[in-house]
Protein backbone atom coordinates (compact mmCIF):
# COMPACT_ATOMS: atom_id res chain seq x y z
CA UNK A 1 0.00 0.00 0.00
CA UNK A 2 1.99 2.95 -1.29
CA UNK A 3 1.66 5.95 1.01
CA UNK A 4 1.04 9.35 -0.55
CA UNK A 5 3.99 10.53 -2.63
CA UNK A 6 4.37 13.49 -0.33
CA UNK A 7 4.93 13.05 2.55
CA UNK A 8 7.08 9.93 2.13
CA UNK A 9 7.55 8.46 5.57
CA UNK A 10 10.25 6.06 6.76
CA UNK A 11 11.65 4.68 9.98
CA UNK A 12 14.80 6.64 9.21
CA UNK A 13 13.68 10.03 7.98
CA UNK A 14 10.81 11.98 6.45
CA UNK A 15 11.05 13.50 2.96
CA UNK A 16 8.32 15.80 1.68
CA UNK A 17 7.87 18.91 -0.44
CA UNK A 18 7.56 22.29 1.23
CA UNK A 19 8.29 25.93 0.48
CA UNK A 20 11.86 27.12 0.88
CA UNK A 21 13.18 30.05 2.87
CA UNK A 22 16.08 32.47 2.65
CA UNK A 23 19.50 32.12 4.25
CA UNK A 24 23.20 32.85 4.01
CA UNK A 25 25.82 30.86 2.15
CA UNK A 26 28.47 28.96 4.05
CA UNK A 27 32.10 29.68 3.27
CA UNK A 28 32.40 26.48 1.26
CA UNK A 29 29.53 27.59 -1.05
CA UNK A 30 28.25 24.01 -0.88
CA UNK A 31 25.53 24.82 1.63
CA UNK A 32 23.12 27.73 2.12
CA UNK A 33 21.83 28.14 5.67
CA UNK A 34 20.84 30.70 8.29
CA UNK A 35 22.30 28.33 10.90
CA UNK A 36 26.13 28.51 10.83
CA UNK A 37 26.61 25.25 12.73
CA UNK A 38 24.21 23.39 10.44
CA UNK A 39 26.02 24.85 7.43
CA UNK A 40 29.37 23.55 8.66
CA UNK A 41 28.02 20.05 9.25
CA UNK A 42 26.32 19.93 5.87
CA UNK A 43 29.29 21.33 3.96
CA UNK A 44 31.58 18.72 5.51
CA UNK A 45 29.28 15.79 4.70
CA UNK A 46 27.92 16.76 1.27
CA UNK A 47 30.95 16.15 -1.01
CA UNK A 48 31.81 12.90 0.77
CA UNK A 49 28.29 11.58 0.36
CA UNK A 50 28.14 12.64 -3.31
CA UNK A 51 31.37 10.75 -4.00
CA UNK A 52 30.06 7.61 -2.27
CA UNK A 53 26.75 7.93 -4.10
CA UNK A 54 28.58 7.95 -7.43
CA UNK A 55 26.82 11.16 -8.48
CA UNK A 56 27.81 14.70 -9.40
CA UNK A 57 27.26 17.65 -7.07
CA UNK A 58 26.50 20.73 -9.14
CA UNK A 59 24.57 23.19 -6.95
CA UNK A 60 24.46 24.34 -3.33
CA UNK A 61 21.95 22.75 -0.97
CA UNK A 62 19.95 24.84 1.48
CA UNK A 63 19.66 23.56 5.07
CA UNK A 64 17.30 25.03 7.64
CA UNK A 65 15.60 24.03 10.91
CA UNK A 66 11.91 23.80 11.75
CA UNK A 67 10.07 23.17 15.02
CA UNK A 68 8.21 19.92 15.60
CA UNK A 69 4.94 21.85 15.69
CA UNK A 70 5.69 23.32 12.25
CA UNK A 71 6.50 19.89 10.87
CA UNK A 72 3.40 18.24 12.30
CA UNK A 73 1.13 21.04 11.07
CA UNK A 74 2.61 20.75 7.61
CA UNK A 75 2.14 16.98 7.63
CA UNK A 76 -1.55 17.43 8.25
CA UNK A 77 -1.89 19.93 5.41
CA UNK A 78 0.04 17.73 2.97
CA UNK A 79 -2.00 14.69 3.90
CA UNK A 80 -5.15 16.61 3.03
CA UNK A 81 -3.66 17.52 -0.35
CA UNK A 82 -2.08 14.19 -1.27
CA UNK A 83 -4.58 11.74 0.20
CA UNK A 84 -8.09 13.20 0.13
CA UNK A 85 -10.69 11.45 2.22
CA UNK A 86 -12.33 9.80 -0.79
CA UNK A 87 -9.07 8.29 -2.03
CA UNK A 88 -8.07 7.15 1.46
CA UNK A 89 -11.42 5.40 1.82
CA UNK A 90 -11.09 3.78 -1.60
CA UNK A 91 -7.61 2.42 -0.90
CA UNK A 92 -8.75 1.19 2.50
CA UNK A 93 -11.73 -0.53 0.88
CA UNK A 94 -9.52 -2.34 -1.66
CA UNK A 95 -7.24 -3.77 1.01
CA UNK A 96 -10.20 -4.56 3.27
CA UNK A 97 -11.90 -6.54 0.49
CA UNK A 98 -8.63 -8.43 0.03
CA UNK A 99 -8.56 -9.22 3.74
CA UNK A 100 -5.42 -7.20 4.43
CA UNK A 101 -6.89 -4.52 6.74
CA UNK A 102 -9.99 -4.10 8.85
CA UNK A 103 -12.93 -2.50 7.00
CA UNK A 104 -13.18 0.29 9.60
CA UNK A 105 -9.49 1.26 9.48
CA UNK A 106 -8.98 5.04 9.52
CA UNK A 107 -6.13 5.13 7.03
CA UNK A 108 -5.54 8.87 7.14
CA UNK A 109 -5.27 9.00 10.93
CA UNK A 110 -2.97 5.99 10.92
CA UNK A 111 -0.66 7.58 8.38
CA UNK A 112 -0.63 10.85 10.31
CA UNK A 113 0.29 8.93 13.48
CA UNK A 114 3.09 7.19 11.60
CA UNK A 115 4.40 10.44 10.16
CA UNK A 116 4.32 12.40 13.39
CA UNK A 117 5.88 9.52 15.32
CA UNK A 118 8.91 9.44 13.04
CA UNK A 119 9.30 12.98 11.77
CA UNK A 120 12.92 14.14 11.86
CA UNK A 121 13.45 16.18 8.71
CA UNK A 122 12.38 16.62 5.10
CA UNK A 123 13.85 17.43 1.70
CA UNK A 124 12.21 19.68 -0.87
CA UNK A 125 13.34 18.76 -4.41
CA UNK A 126 11.69 21.83 -5.93
CA UNK A 127 13.85 24.30 -4.02
CA UNK A 128 16.76 21.94 -3.23
CA UNK A 129 16.13 22.67 0.44
CA UNK A 130 16.55 20.27 3.34
CA UNK A 131 14.87 20.98 6.68
CA UNK A 132 15.68 19.29 9.98
CA UNK A 133 13.91 19.22 13.32
CA UNK A 134 15.16 21.98 15.62
CA UNK A 135 16.72 21.29 19.03
CA UNK A 136 18.18 17.92 18.09
CA UNK A 137 21.61 16.85 19.35
CA UNK A 138 24.43 17.22 16.87
CA UNK A 139 24.77 13.44 16.50
CA UNK A 140 21.10 13.10 15.56
CA UNK A 141 21.39 15.91 13.00
CA UNK A 142 24.41 14.27 11.40
CA UNK A 143 22.62 10.90 11.23
CA UNK A 144 19.64 12.51 9.49
CA UNK A 145 21.83 14.43 7.06
CA UNK A 146 23.75 11.31 6.08
CA UNK A 147 20.56 10.02 4.50
CA UNK A 148 18.79 13.17 3.37
CA UNK A 149 21.80 14.83 1.76
CA UNK A 150 22.02 11.85 -0.59
CA UNK A 151 18.50 12.75 -1.73
CA UNK A 152 19.71 16.29 -2.39
CA UNK A 153 22.50 14.89 -4.55
CA UNK A 154 20.11 12.51 -6.32
CA UNK A 155 17.79 15.37 -7.15
CA UNK A 156 20.62 17.24 -8.86
CA UNK A 157 21.07 14.27 -11.19
CA UNK A 158 17.45 13.15 -11.78
CA UNK A 159 13.95 14.50 -11.10
CA UNK A 160 12.84 12.59 -8.02
CA UNK A 161 9.26 13.83 -8.26
CA UNK A 162 8.99 12.45 -11.80
CA UNK A 163 10.25 9.04 -10.72
CA UNK A 164 7.55 8.85 -8.03
CA UNK A 165 4.64 10.36 -9.95
CA UNK A 166 1.48 8.58 -8.66
CA UNK A 167 0.23 8.22 -12.23
CA UNK A 168 2.89 5.52 -12.73
CA UNK A 169 0.98 3.22 -10.38
CA UNK A 170 1.58 1.71 -6.97
CA UNK A 171 4.10 -0.98 -7.96
CA UNK A 172 6.30 1.14 -10.22
CA UNK A 173 6.39 3.98 -7.71
CA UNK A 174 7.30 1.58 -4.90
CA UNK A 175 10.11 0.20 -7.07
CA UNK A 176 11.38 3.72 -7.74
CA UNK A 177 11.21 4.52 -4.02
CA UNK A 178 13.26 1.38 -3.36
CA UNK A 179 16.00 2.60 -5.70
CA UNK A 180 15.89 6.10 -4.20
CA UNK A 181 15.75 5.16 -0.53
CA UNK A 182 17.94 2.07 -0.89
CA UNK A 183 20.64 4.19 -2.49
CA UNK A 184 20.56 6.74 0.32
CA UNK A 185 20.42 4.02 2.97
CA UNK A 186 23.42 2.12 1.58
CA UNK A 187 25.52 5.29 1.37
CA UNK A 188 24.52 6.17 4.94
CA UNK A 189 25.44 2.71 6.23
CA UNK A 190 28.76 2.83 4.40
CA UNK A 191 29.66 6.21 5.89
CA UNK A 192 28.72 5.08 9.41
CA UNK A 193 30.70 1.84 9.02
CA UNK A 194 33.78 3.82 7.99
CA UNK A 195 33.41 6.06 11.02
CA UNK A 196 33.44 3.02 13.29
CA UNK A 197 36.24 1.19 11.48
CA UNK A 198 38.40 4.26 10.92
CA UNK A 199 39.20 3.14 7.37
CA UNK A 200 37.62 3.03 3.92
CA UNK A 201 34.83 0.46 3.58
CA UNK A 202 33.03 -0.64 0.43
CA UNK A 203 29.77 -2.31 1.43
CA UNK A 204 29.16 -3.47 -2.12
CA UNK A 205 31.93 -6.03 -1.59
CA UNK A 206 30.54 -7.46 1.67
CA UNK A 207 29.30 -10.99 0.82
CA UNK A 208 26.95 -11.30 3.81
CA UNK A 209 25.53 -7.79 3.54
CA UNK A 210 21.91 -8.97 3.39
CA UNK A 211 22.21 -10.99 6.60
CA UNK A 212 23.50 -7.90 8.40
CA UNK A 213 21.26 -5.18 7.02
CA UNK A 214 17.94 -7.03 7.27
CA UNK A 215 17.98 -7.41 11.09
CA UNK A 216 19.24 -3.84 11.48
CA UNK A 217 16.35 -2.32 9.52
CA UNK A 218 13.63 -4.84 10.32
CA UNK A 219 14.19 -4.38 14.06
CA UNK A 220 13.66 -0.62 13.86
CA UNK A 221 9.87 -0.98 13.81
CA UNK A 222 10.03 -1.99 17.48
CA UNK A 223 11.16 1.56 18.27
CA UNK A 224 7.96 3.05 16.86
CA UNK A 225 4.67 1.89 18.45
CA UNK A 226 2.45 3.24 15.65
CA UNK A 227 4.52 1.45 13.02
CA UNK A 228 4.68 -1.79 14.97
CA UNK A 229 0.91 -1.75 15.50
CA UNK A 230 0.02 -0.95 11.88
CA UNK A 231 -1.49 -3.63 9.60
CA UNK A 232 1.27 -5.70 8.07
CA UNK A 233 0.60 -4.53 4.51
CA UNK A 234 1.20 -0.92 5.57
CA UNK A 235 4.16 -1.71 7.81
CA UNK A 236 5.88 -3.85 5.19
CA UNK A 237 5.23 -1.36 2.39
CA UNK A 238 6.86 1.41 4.40
CA UNK A 239 9.94 -0.70 5.18
CA UNK A 240 10.37 -2.27 1.73
CA UNK A 241 12.09 0.69 -0.01
CA UNK A 242 14.76 0.90 2.68
CA UNK A 243 15.37 -2.77 3.34
CA UNK A 244 15.04 -4.33 -0.10
CA UNK A 245 16.19 -1.12 -1.78
CA UNK A 246 19.52 -1.17 0.07
CA UNK A 247 20.03 -4.82 -0.91
CA UNK A 248 19.17 -3.99 -4.54
CA UNK A 249 21.76 -1.20 -4.76
CA UNK A 250 24.37 -3.31 -2.99
CA UNK A 251 23.92 -6.00 -5.65
CA UNK A 252 23.98 -3.36 -8.38
CA UNK A 253 27.38 -2.17 -7.18
CA UNK A 254 28.83 -5.66 -6.67
CA UNK A 255 30.98 -5.38 -9.83
CA UNK A 256 32.92 -2.51 -8.25
CA UNK A 257 31.20 0.24 -10.28
CA UNK A 258 28.92 2.80 -8.65
CA UNK A 259 26.15 2.51 -11.24
CA UNK A 260 23.37 5.07 -11.06
CA UNK A 261 20.39 3.18 -9.52
CA UNK A 262 18.05 5.90 -10.80
CA UNK A 263 19.11 5.62 -14.44
CA UNK A 264 18.67 2.84 -17.01
CA UNK A 265 19.23 0.20 -14.31
CA UNK A 266 16.40 1.44 -12.11
CA UNK A 267 13.80 -1.28 -11.42
CA UNK A 268 10.38 -0.82 -12.97
CA UNK A 269 8.62 -3.19 -10.58
CA UNK A 270 9.05 -4.51 -7.05
CA UNK A 271 9.76 -7.90 -8.64
CA UNK A 272 12.87 -6.38 -10.27
CA UNK A 273 13.95 -4.98 -6.91
CA UNK A 274 13.99 -8.50 -5.47
CA UNK A 275 14.90 -10.29 -8.72
CA UNK A 276 16.93 -7.83 -10.88
CA UNK A 277 16.86 -10.13 -13.93
CA UNK A 278 13.05 -10.33 -14.01
CA UNK A 279 11.34 -9.12 -17.16
CA UNK A 280 8.95 -6.20 -17.25
CA UNK A 281 5.30 -6.66 -16.29
CA UNK A 282 2.46 -7.04 -18.78
CA UNK A 283 0.27 -3.95 -19.00
CA UNK A 284 -3.36 -4.59 -18.11
CA UNK A 285 -6.60 -2.65 -18.40
CA UNK A 286 -9.95 -3.72 -16.96
CA UNK A 287 -13.08 -2.43 -18.71
CA UNK A 288 -16.16 -2.23 -16.50
CA UNK A 289 -19.55 -2.54 -18.18
CA UNK A 290 -21.60 -1.06 -15.37
CA UNK A 291 -21.00 0.71 -12.09
CA UNK A 292 -18.60 3.51 -11.21
CA UNK A 293 -14.86 2.85 -11.16
CA UNK A 294 -13.67 4.35 -7.88
CA UNK A 295 -10.02 3.34 -8.09
CA UNK A 296 -7.75 1.42 -10.47
CA UNK A 297 -4.21 0.36 -9.56
CA UNK A 298 -2.25 -2.81 -8.79
CA UNK A 299 -0.44 -4.59 -5.97
CA UNK A 300 2.78 -5.77 -7.60
CA UNK A 301 4.89 -8.80 -6.74
CA UNK A 302 5.91 -7.60 -3.29
CA UNK A 303 2.41 -6.83 -2.01
CA UNK A 304 1.22 -10.02 -3.68
CA UNK A 305 3.64 -11.97 -1.48
CA UNK A 306 2.30 -10.22 1.62
CA UNK A 307 -1.23 -11.17 0.50
CA UNK A 308 -0.18 -14.80 -0.06
CA UNK A 309 1.28 -15.02 3.42
CA UNK A 310 -1.19 -12.91 5.36
CA UNK A 311 -4.47 -13.97 3.77
CA UNK A 312 -3.82 -17.33 2.11
CA UNK A 313 -1.46 -18.65 4.83
CA UNK A 314 1.29 -19.61 2.37
CA UNK A 315 4.68 -19.84 4.13
CA UNK A 316 7.08 -17.05 3.25
CA UNK A 317 9.26 -14.56 5.10
CA UNK A 318 11.72 -12.17 3.49
CA UNK A 319 10.72 -10.82 0.07
CA UNK A 320 11.32 -13.48 -2.56
CA UNK A 321 11.78 -16.29 -0.06
CA UNK A 322 9.67 -19.27 0.97
CA UNK A 323 6.74 -20.80 -0.89
CA UNK A 324 5.02 -17.41 -1.05
CA UNK A 325 8.16 -15.82 -2.48
CA UNK A 326 8.45 -18.51 -5.13
CA UNK A 327 4.83 -18.02 -6.15
CA UNK A 328 5.15 -14.22 -6.17
CA UNK A 329 8.18 -14.59 -8.47
CA UNK A 330 5.77 -16.02 -11.08
CA UNK A 331 3.96 -12.64 -11.10
CA UNK A 332 3.95 -11.04 -14.55
CA UNK A 333 1.64 -8.13 -13.84
CA UNK A 334 -1.61 -7.32 -12.08
CA UNK A 335 -4.29 -4.68 -11.84
CA UNK A 336 -7.50 -4.17 -9.90
CA UNK A 337 -10.56 -1.97 -10.12
CA UNK A 338 -12.74 -0.93 -7.21
CA UNK A 339 -16.29 -0.54 -8.49
CA UNK A 340 -19.27 1.10 -6.82
CA UNK A 341 -22.65 -0.23 -7.91
CA UNK A 342 -25.86 1.75 -8.14
CA UNK A 343 -26.86 0.65 -4.64
CA UNK A 344 -23.62 2.01 -3.19
CA UNK A 345 -21.93 -1.36 -2.57
CA UNK A 346 -18.29 -1.69 -3.53
CA UNK A 347 -16.86 -4.64 -5.44
CA UNK A 348 -13.34 -5.55 -6.51
CA UNK A 349 -12.04 -7.16 -9.68
CA UNK A 350 -8.38 -8.18 -9.49
CA UNK A 351 -6.44 -9.76 -12.37
CA UNK A 352 -3.03 -11.39 -11.85
CA UNK A 353 -0.92 -12.66 -14.77
CA UNK A 354 1.50 -15.55 -14.21
CA UNK A 355 4.66 -16.52 -16.07
CA UNK A 356 3.87 -20.15 -15.30
CA UNK A 357 0.47 -21.85 -15.43
CA UNK A 358 1.25 -23.42 -12.08
CA UNK A 359 1.01 -19.97 -10.54
CA UNK A 360 -2.68 -19.71 -11.38
CA UNK A 361 -3.42 -23.25 -10.22
CA UNK A 362 -1.81 -22.80 -6.81
CA UNK A 363 -3.29 -19.32 -6.38
CA UNK A 364 -6.81 -20.40 -7.35
CA UNK A 365 -6.73 -23.48 -5.11
CA UNK A 366 -5.63 -21.44 -2.11
CA UNK A 367 -8.31 -18.82 -2.72
CA UNK A 368 -11.02 -21.46 -2.96
CA UNK A 369 -9.85 -22.98 0.33
CA UNK A 370 -9.93 -19.58 2.06
CA UNK A 371 -13.32 -18.24 1.01
CA UNK A 372 -13.95 -17.19 4.62
CA UNK A 373 -11.04 -14.73 4.51
CA UNK A 374 -13.20 -12.04 2.94
CA UNK A 375 -16.37 -10.35 4.10
CA UNK A 376 -18.02 -10.69 0.71
CA UNK A 377 -18.72 -13.30 -1.97
CA UNK A 378 -15.66 -14.48 -3.90
CA UNK A 379 -15.28 -16.02 -7.35
CA UNK A 380 -12.10 -17.03 -9.18
CA UNK A 381 -11.65 -17.75 -12.91
CA UNK A 382 -8.82 -18.45 -15.31
CA UNK A 383 -8.26 -16.59 -18.58
CA UNK A 384 -5.34 -16.48 -21.02
CA UNK A 385 -3.58 -13.21 -21.83
CA UNK A 386 -0.76 -13.09 -24.37
CA UNK A 387 -0.34 -16.81 -24.01
CA UNK A 388 -0.06 -16.68 -20.22
CA UNK A 389 -2.45 -17.84 -17.53
CA UNK A 390 -4.20 -15.12 -15.59
CA UNK A 391 -6.40 -15.28 -12.53
CA UNK A 392 -9.53 -13.13 -12.31
CA UNK A 393 -10.65 -12.67 -8.73
CA UNK A 394 -14.00 -10.99 -8.06
CA UNK A 395 -14.96 -9.98 -4.53
CA UNK A 396 -18.26 -8.54 -3.45
CA UNK A 397 -20.77 -9.92 -5.90
CA UNK A 398 -21.26 -10.25 -9.65
CA UNK A 399 -19.40 -7.62 -11.66
CA UNK A 400 -19.41 -7.31 -15.45
CA UNK A 401 -15.82 -6.54 -16.42
CA UNK A 402 -13.44 -7.58 -19.19
CA UNK A 403 -9.64 -7.46 -19.50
Amino acid sequence: MRPPRSPNISVITLALAVSGCGGQTSQSSLVVSSDPELAVIGAELLPRLAERAGMDLSDPVRLETRSREELVNYLSVKLDEDLPEAEATARRDVYALLGLVEPDLDLRNLLLDLYTEQVAGFYDPDSTALFVLADQPKAAVEALLLHELVHAVQDQNVRLDELTNPDLGNDQVTAAQAAIEGHATLVMFEYLAEQVAGSRINLSQIPDFESQVRPALSGMEEQFPALEGAPRIIRESLLFPYLEGAVFVQRLWADGERHNPLGPMMPSSTEQVVHPDAEGAIGLTIVVDEGRVVLQDGLGAFELQVFLEEVLDIPGGTAGEGEAGTLAAMWDGDTYVLIESADGDRHLVWVVVWSDGEGHEVFAQRIESHTDSWGAAVSVDRIVLEGRSATVLKIGGSVNATV
